[in-house]
C-alpha cells in the first residue's frame, strides 16, 4: 500500500485546481486512465466490469487504478490536505467512474464521503484530522445509518448507545447490510442516545480508527443486493463496545441535525454522478437506434423517446448542479432545494430507463460491452438510494416545509445570483459547517417567477421562445395554486404522513426542476454557449415536466425537437459527453 501510494503522489497534483469553467483536470485524468469502455481488451472496459458484477465480484484491477490515482484524497476538505474544494467539481470528477459502474463509484469512495460529511461538519480538530489521514492514505470510512420508516435493508436496524459514569459510551446492537464494513475499521455510527423520539433522540459516534476500549465489532458474512452486485456489504453486530466521550461527533443529541445538514450533499451528489450513468444508456440507445440505419439517422417513432430522454437528463443535470452550487454559493438556503433534486430524479430516471428499453428492445437484455450495462443500471439505481426509501427520507425535508414557504416566501423572494446558474463557472471554497437544515428563502421559485417575467412578450416570431415562455408561465401559475394549497395545510408537526401534503410536495419539487432549467438556460442564453443558448432543450425538458403534472400544454414545435435530435447524434459521434458540459470522453 506504501508504494502504490507514493506513485499517486507522483502521478496526481496533491494541490486542489481551481474551477476555471473548462473540465476539471483531475476528471480528463480519469477518464483517460479508465480509457474506451468499449474496447473489449480494457481492464476498465464494460466487458471486465460487467463480469466482475456477474461473479459478485470486486473490479480489482479498476478499484487498484483509482487507488494509485489518489481518489480518496477527492473526498477531504483542501484544509485538511485533499482535493475537495466544491462540490460541482466533484462531482464532475467522479463522473468518469460512475459513467462506466455505479456500484464502482459507490463501491471504491463516494460512501466514504457520506459518511465523513458529518464529521466534516461538527467533527472537532482530532477528529478531522483522523478521518482525513485514513481516506489520504487509500482507507474507506463505512456510515453506519439510524432506522428510519420505509427502511430497506441498508436503514433497517440501529445501534443503542448507553452513557457510562465516566462520560463514554457503550454501543450495542446490528446492522444488516453496511458497505465496506469488512473493508474499514472507521464507522460513523447514528446511533440511538435517547429513549424517546425527537431530534435529540440520536447522536453521531465515531467508532475508529484506533480498537475502541473494549468489546467486540463482528462482520457477518456478506449480503448479496440485487444491484450493485459488486459493491461489498456485510452486516455488522456491536456487543458492548465502549467508547470514550471524545468520540461524539458534534454534542449529544445532534445526531439527526447532523444527518439532516451533512445529508444535503448525498441529495445532490448522487444525481450530480447518477447523469453519468443515464448518459451511458442513452449512447446505447442512440447506437441501437442508428445501427445499421441510412445516414446514421434514427427511424421516425425513436425521435420522441431519444429527444425526450436527452432533455430530462439535462434537467436533471440542471437541478443537480443548481444544487451542488447552492451549497457553496447559498448554504443557509440550499435545504429544500438539496432534497427536491433527488426527490425529483428517481421518477424521472425510471420513465428514462423504461423509455430507452422500448428503444433498445432485444439489445436491452444483452449482456455484451455495448449494451450490457442497461439491465445492471436498472439493478443498481434502487440499491443506491434512489428507490422508495430515498423519496421517503426527501419527502420528510420537504413536507414540514410547505406551509411555511407558502405563507412567507414564494413570490416574496428576492432573485439568487446569477452565479447559481452558471455550470463550471468558480465557486467560493465550500465549508461543510456552513450548512443549516432550515431556510429562509426559496432561491428557485425567485428564479422562475423572475425568468418567466422576463420571458413575458418577447418571442415575436420566434416559435420556441414564444413556447417556452408559455411553459414557464404554466409553472407559474402552478406555483400560485400550490401557494393557495399549501398556505390551508397545518403546521409543520401535522403534514409529515398527510397524503394531501406530499402530493403536493411531488408537484413542488416539479416546479423546482422546471426552474432550475430556466436559470440554467437564462444563463446560457446570456453567454451565447452555443446549443444550451438555444430555447429548444428547455422547451422539450419543460413540455415533460409539465406533461408530468398533468398540465395541458401544446405539442412542442417540431423545430425544438429536430433541434435537441440534431445535438444528441451530434455529440455521440463526436464522443462528447450527453450533459450540460457536453466534454470529451474516451472512446
Amino acid at each position: 500500500m506504501t508504494a502504490a501510494r507514493g506513485t499517486a503522489a507522483e502521478a496526481v497534483p496533491t494541490q486542489a485546481p481551481r474551477v476555471t469553467g473548462g473540465e476539471p483536470e483531475r476528471a480528463a485524468f480519469l477518464e483517460a486512465a479508465l480509457g474506451d469502455p468499449f474496447d473489449p481488451g480494457n481492464p476498465h472496459g464494460q466487458l471486465a466490469l460487467l463480469r466482475a458484477d456477474d461473479a459478485r465480484a470486486v473490479p480489482e484491477a479498476t478499484e487498484a487504478l483509482l487507488a494509485e490515482a489518489g481518489l480518496g484524497a477527492e473526498f477531504v476538505p483542501h484544509d485538511l490536505g485533499g482535493r475537495l474544494t466544491d462540490l460541482e467539481r466533484l462531482a464532475r470528477v467522479l463522473r468518469p467512474v460512475f459513467r462506466r459502474d455505479l456500484a464502482l463509484g459507490y463501491g471504491f469512495g463516494i460512501t466514504s464521503l457520506f459518511a465523513a460529511s458529518s464529521v466534516w461538519t461538527a467533527g472537532d480538530d482530532d477528529q478531522r484530522r483522523a478521518v482525513a489521514r485514513v481516506l489520504l492514505g487509500g482507507g474507506r470510512v463505512s456510515i453506519v445509518h439510524r432506522q428510519i420508516a420505509h427502511a430497506n435493508a441498508i436503514l433497517r436496524n440501529e445501534l443503542a448507545a448507553t452513557r457510562t459514569p465516566d462520560g463514554g459510551f457503550v454501543l450495542n446492537g446490528r446492522k444488516d447490510a453496511v458497505i465496506n464494513a469488512d473493508r474499514t475499521d472507521v464507522f460513523v455510527t447514528y446511533a440511538r442516545t435517547d429513549a424517546q423520539d425527537g431530534p435529540g433522540s440520536h447522536s453521531v459516534l465515531l467508532l475508529g480508527p484506533e480498537p475502541p476500549l473494549s468489546g467486540r465489532v463482528r462482520r457477518s458474512r456478506r449480503v448479496e443486493t440485487s444491484g450493485m452486485r459488486g459493491a461489498r456489504f456485510c452486516g455488522i453486530e456491536l456487543t458492548d463496545v465502549a467508547l470514550p466521550a471524545s468520540a461524539v461527533v458534534g454534542s449529544v443529541g445532534e445526531g439527526v441535525s447532523l444527518a439532516l445538514r451533512s445529508f444535503q450533499i448525498s441529495h445532490c451528489l448522487v444525481p450530480g454522478t447518477v447523469v453519468a450513468c443515464v448518459d451511458g444508456v442513452l449512447r446505447q440507445a442512440v447506437r441501437a437506434a442508428t445501427e445499421n440505419r441510412p445516414g446514421g439517422q434514427p427511424a421516425r417513432r425513436r425521435h420522441k423517446a431519444i429527444t425526450g430522454v436527452f432533455a430530462d437528463l439535462l434537467a436533471c443535470d440542471a437541478m443537480a448542479v443548481t444544487g451542488l452550487r447552492a451549497l457553496s454559493l447559498a448554504p443557509r438556503d440550499a435545504y429544500v432545494p438539496a432534497a427536491a433534486v433527488k426527490y425529483t430524479m428517481p421518477d424521472l430516471l425510471r420513465e428514462d430507463l423504461d423509455e430507452m428499453a422500448a428503444v433498445l428492445g432485444a439489445r436491452g437484455y444483452d449482456r455484451g460491452p455495448h449494451y450490457g450495462g442497461f439491465q445492471k443500471l436498472a439493478r443498481d439505481l434502487p440499491v443506491a438510494g434512489l428507490g422508495h426509501s430515498g423519496t421517503a427520507l426527501c419527502q420528510a425535508v420537504i413536507v414540514p416545509q410547505l406551509s411555511t414557504l407558502a405563507r412567507t416566501v414564494w413570490f416574496r423572494s428576492a432573485e439568487p445570483p446569477a452565479e447559481l446558474f452558471a455550470p463550471g463557472a468558480p465557486l467560493p471554497v465550500f465549508d461543510h459547517r456552513r450548512l443549516a437544515h432550515s431556510g429562509t428563502d426559496d432561491l428557485l421559485s425567485a428564479t422562475l417567477v423572475a425568468v418567466a417575467g422576463r420571458l413575458d412578450g418577447t418571442g415575436g416570431r420566434d416559435p420556441l421562445r414564444t413556447a417556452l415562455a408559455r411553459l414557464a408561465r404554466t409553472f407559474v401559475d402552478e406555483l400560485r395554486v400550490l401557494r393557495a394549497r399549501c398556505a390551508a395545510l397545518p403546521g409543520a408537526d401535522g403534514t409529515a404522513f398527510d397524503p394531501q401534503a406530499c402530493v403536493l410536495a411531488d408537484r413542488y419539487a416539479l416546479v423546482l426542476a422546471a426552474a432550475a432549467c430556466l436559470g440554467v438556460w437564462e444563463g446560457r442564453a446570456a453567454a451565447g454557449d452555443g446549443f444550451l443558448a438555444g430555447p429548444a432543450w428547455a422547451v422539450v425538458a419543460l413540455g415533460r415536466l409539465a406533461r408530468r403534472l398533468g398540465a395541458q400544454v401544446p405539442d412542442v414545435p417540431a423545430e425544438a425537437e429536430s433541434s435537441v435530435l440534431a445535438e444528441v447524434l451530434e455529440r455521440c459521434r463526436t464522443g462528447l459527453s450527453l450533459d450540460l458540459y457536453a466534454t470529451r470522453l474516451a472512446g
